[in-house]
């Protein structure tokens, strides 16, 4: 059972993985800093956003599998193909999600009716523009290949 654990925390691959996801979420506090001059720490786990920590993980996932284990192996087929549906879930159906909120909480704002209350209002960012998904690609396949 220990030995799992020593496996685990030797796992170069996850460990990259989850060092891009970090490192494209602290980007995106750099990145509102910049425009606010305010340190917005809630979007360390925030989604949306540039660049896509979600693209940014499994990029940097499938890269390393395919430098570790050959980039015509099975699984690195596997991780590349869920790499895409990733990518394309971010920058599709998800940013559809958040474009439909914006509207629906504007339309909420609009109602005269009293007696529709409404406590919370819907996320809006949840997904991401195309840019956003290209730039997590491009510079966690960086991550990937440096850190391998």
């Amino acid at each position: 059972m220990l030995n799992n654990f020593n496996l685990i925390f030797s796992n170069n691959t996850l460990w990259t993985a989850i060092a891009a996801w970090f490192v494209a979420q602290f980007i995106k506090i750099i990145i509102e800093f910049s425009r606010t001059r305010k340190f917005e720490w809630s979007l360390l786990f925030s989604s949306g956003g540039m660049p896509s920590a979600h693209t940014a993980f499994v990029m940097s996932m499938t890269v390393m599998i395919g430098i570790g284990q050959g980039f015509d192996s099975a699984i690195f087929a596997v991780s590349a193909i869920t790499t895409l549906v990733v990518m394309y879930d971010a920058a599709g159906v998800r940013r559809a999600a958040g474009q439909q909120a914006q509207v629906l909480n504007k339309l909420i704002a609009t109602l005269e009716d009293p007696d529709v209350l409404f406590d919370t209002k819907l996320k809006e960012l949840l997904g991401h523009s195309p840019a956003q998904v290209f730039a997590g690609a491009v510079l966690w396949i960086i991550m990937g290949v440096v850190c391998s």
